[in-house]
C-alpha cells in the first residue's frame, strides 16, 4: 500500500516515513559507490573532458619544446625513445631485458634503439659482473655530453618562455607543479589489475580457472 501523507505541525506534507513527497529524487548509487543516471553520466563526461584538454596541451607543450629547440639545435632531432634510453641509463648500467622493463618497451624495439646509440657513440657494451655471459648497456662520456646539453638548451628554452608569460601565468604555471608532480607519478604506475572473471552459476572451480578441455 502506498504510503499516506500526515499532516506536519508546521504546516508541511509529510509522508509517513518523514520524507517529503514534494522534494526531488536523489541520484540512486550503483553496487560500485557510483550515482546512477544522470548524475553519473554527467561526472564521467566531465572526467572525459579534463582529460581530453590536459592530454592536448601536454601534446602541444611538448611538440613546441621540441620544435623550438630544433632550429638551433640540429642534434634535436634525435628521437625522443633514444633520448629517454639515455636518461635511463644515466642513473646506471643495464641489461636489455632491464631497459625494455623500465621503458614499457619490446626487448626487440629497445635493441634497435640500443643498436642506434652504439653507433652513435653515446653508449657502449660492458660485462656483466653479475653474468659474465651478458652483458650491460652503459652511457659513454659522449652520452653524458649529449644528455647534459639536451637538458641545458630545453631548461634555457623553458626560462625563455615562462619569463614572457605574465606574473599570474607565471604564478599559475609553478603552482600547478606538485599536482602535475603526482599526475606524473600516477602515470607511471602500473594500472589497475584486470577484474577477476565471476565463475558460471554452478561452477565450483576457483575464480580464474580455466575450463577443462
Amino acid at each position: 500500500m502506498p504510503s499516506q501523507s500526515t499532516p506536519d505541525p508546521t504546516g508541511a506534507d509529510t509522508s509517513e516515513d518523514g520524507s517529503d513527497p514534494t522534494a526531488p529524487p536523489l541520484p540512486e548509487e550503483t553496487p560500485d559507490g557510483g550515482l546512477d543516471g544522470a548524475a553519473g553520466h554527467r561526472e564521467t563526461s566531465l572526467a572525459v573532458e579534463r582529460a581530453r584538454l590536459l592530454t592536448d596541451v601536454v601534446t602541444r607543450l611538448r611538440r613546441a619544446l621540441r620544435s623550438s629547440i630544433r632550429t638551433e639545435y640540429p642534434w634535436e632531432s634525435l628521437p625522443m625513445a633514444q633520448i629517454e634510453l639515455l636518461q635511463t641509463l644515466a642513473a646506471a648500467p643495464l641489461r636489455v631485458g632491464e631497459l625494455a622493463a623500465r621503458q614499457r618497451l619490446a626487448p626487440n624495439t629497445v635493441s634497435g634503439l640500443v643498436s642506434k646509440l652504439l653507433d652513435a657513440g653515446f653508449v657502449d657494451r660492458q660485462a656483466d659482473p653479475g653474468d659474465r655471459r651478458t652483458a650491460r648497456i652503459a652511457l659513454t662520456e659522449a652520452g653524458h655530453r649529449q644528455l647534459e646539453d639536451w637538458q641545458r638548451a630545453h631548461e634555457r628554452r623553458m626560462a625563455d618562455a615562462l619569463a614572457s608569460l605574465t606574473t599570474a601565468d607565471r604564478d599559475a604555471v609553478m603552482a600547478a607543479l606538485p599536482g602535475l608532480e603526482h599526475l606524473a607519478r600516477a602515470l607511471a604506475s602500473p594500472g589497475p589489475a584486470e577484474p577477476t572473471q565471476r565463475p558460471a552459476p554452478g561452477d565450483t572451480r576457483p575464480a580464474g580457472q580455466s575450463p577443462p578441455a
